[in-house]
């Protein structure tokens, strides 16, 4: 073997990071911060987020894989809370570092909650405290920080605000140094593990959070029939699972109004996502219990492997 044949030494580093903490606090918001491109949905409304997603970032010889996580809650007993939490729990087990959210000044039973699954874990906690933009009396964090230090032995806490990018610099230089050595997981031009017709599903669910709020349940999924290039088109059919038929009729709206709505926002969406013209459709269906269906669960994606 001559020298030429010697694999070159690459000084790269590459870990999982557990995105993590009750529901609402912004953690989808900093995921698509961290990577500057959308890859979870978000909406104001709680348990927004029902599965594991990885978004990467390949930066500097660093590839920083983010996992984002449903909001860990307390047990209800629709098996699709309990799938939403094991699957955070799983997710803790096997990563390099946790981020563990919270929101501004609060501190509840649910952060507790999350802070004795992280407790459990293996991995390094750094505590951010997320959306400090929102907070008026800003001489009051430095004794919230305080306290909160008092409750475990995090590695770092840190201020910042997701939605403003505020004090990602700080928090990008301390990830680097928990970050293991090693060759990147993924090529560098990837940002997330799921596939086109996954992000598109997500993107008409979150429409449908943002625009109907507290008028629907969580008894609400979306089924990708359809993606496929025809032309110069990304033709998409897009079929809006309800689990009862007044909630059918809320979503298509009078004269299918709000139907209409939904779609034209997540076309948006999806045109800058996938970079090309969409021609989107979609369909309402009644389909009662599947969010108490373990077997219509898994055929909808959700598991919390």
């Amino acid at each position: 073997m001559n020298e030429n044949d010697i694999p070159a030494v690459t000084d790269t580093r590459c870990g999982y990071i557990a995105i993590v903490g009750r529901p609402n606090v912004g953690k989808s918001t900093l995921l698509n911060h961290l990577l500057r491109q959308k890859v979870s949905i978000t909406s104001r409304k709680p348990q927004t987020t029902r599965h594991r997603i990885l978004g990467i970032h390949t930066q500097d010889g660093n590839q920083y894989v983010f996992v984002d996580t449903p909001g860990l809650h307390r047990e209800r007993k629709k098996p699709l809370n309990r799938i939403m939490n094991e699957t955070v729990i799983k997710t803790i087990k096997d990563v390099d570092l946790i981020l563990m959210v919270v929101d501004k000044l609060a501190w509840t039973d649910e952060d507790e909650l999350v802070l004795a699954a992280v407790s459990r874990a293996n991995a390094p906690v750094l505590l951010l405290i997320n959306k400090i933009d929102l907070i008026p009396d800003k001489p009051r964090l430095l004794p919230h920080m305080e306290l909160l230090a008092g409750k475990a032995d995090f590695a770092e806490i840190i201020p910042l605000s997701a939605l403003k990018d505020d004090n990602f610099d700080r928090l990008f230089s301390i990830l680097e140094k928990y970050l293991p050595p090693g060759p990147f997981l993924f090529p560098p031009e990837q940002v997330t593990d799921r596939s086109s017709r996954f992000v598109a599903a997500e993107m008409i669910r979150e429409k449908i959070t943002r625009q109907l709020g507290d008028e629907l349940p969580y008894e609400t999924n979306v089924e990708i029939e359809k993606y496929a290039t025809e032309g110069q088109l990304l033709v998409i059919h897009g079929l809006i699972l309800v689990d009862k038929p007044g909630q059918k009729q809320i979503i298509i709206g009078k004269d299918g109004e709000r139907l209409k709505l939904i779609g034209s926002e997540a076309r948006k969406d999806m045109e800058k996502m996938f970079q090309s013209k969409v021609l989107l459709k979609l369909w309402v269906k009644v389909r009662s219990g599947w969010a108490d269906d373990e077997r219509a669960l898994q055929s909808l994606g959700y598991t919390s492997d």
